[in-house]
């Protein structure tokens, strides 16, 4: 195993049981988010305000690969990463999970965070979730409750990894 790639909808816990599982087992924690902002010298928001979701989803892919040639880390991949074929491919070297949250929790943990362009409308939010879901189950090795306490999630996630 290389890496350990983390997917799911945003809200779910990608970012804060990565971090956590990096400190763990001493690997690097990698956010492909923040892959992108840095490349782009810009905000997600900023991106998909001045170059759209196509432009995005661009700099998205880009990212990931960036990623997927990193040894021993863990990725936190963005909320759409691993919707798309193209970006499950770069990762086939690596164990990709699932984090499996729902709908009514993310809404709890995401509140009313304005800097989620794909969550401004709860209603569109909720069928991209549902369209999601079934792309997670498909992209990933292995799927973990993500609910309840994070290291208990991370904790979750090496025995399932240990035991595979």
């Amino acid at each position: 195993m290389n890496n350990i790639v983390l997917c799911g909808f945003m809200g779910c816990g990608k970012s804060t049981v990565g971090q956590i599982l990096a400190q763990m087992t001493g690997r690097a924690f990698v956010d492909t988010d923040q892959l992108i902002e840095s490349n782009e010298n810009m905000t997600i928001s900023q991106i998909f305000e001045k170059i759209g979701e196509k432009g995005f989803r661009d700099a998205e892919h880009t990212a990931c690969k960036e990623a997927a040639n990193m040894q021993n880390a863990v990725i936190s991949t963005g909320g759409g990463a691993l919707t798309f074929e193209r970006n499950v491919a770069v990762f086939n070297e690596d164990k990709i999970v699932f984090l499996d949250v729902p709908f009514d929790e993310i809404c709890r943990r995401i509140g009313d965070d304005g800097n989620r362009p794909l969550f401004k409308d709860k209603s569109k939010a909720k069928e991209l979730f549902d369209t999601r879901i079934a792309l997670y189950r498909t992209a990933a090795h292995y799927v973990i409750d993500g609910m309840g306490n994070k290291n208990e999630i991370a904790n979750r996630i090496l025995t399932i990894l240990k035991e595979g």
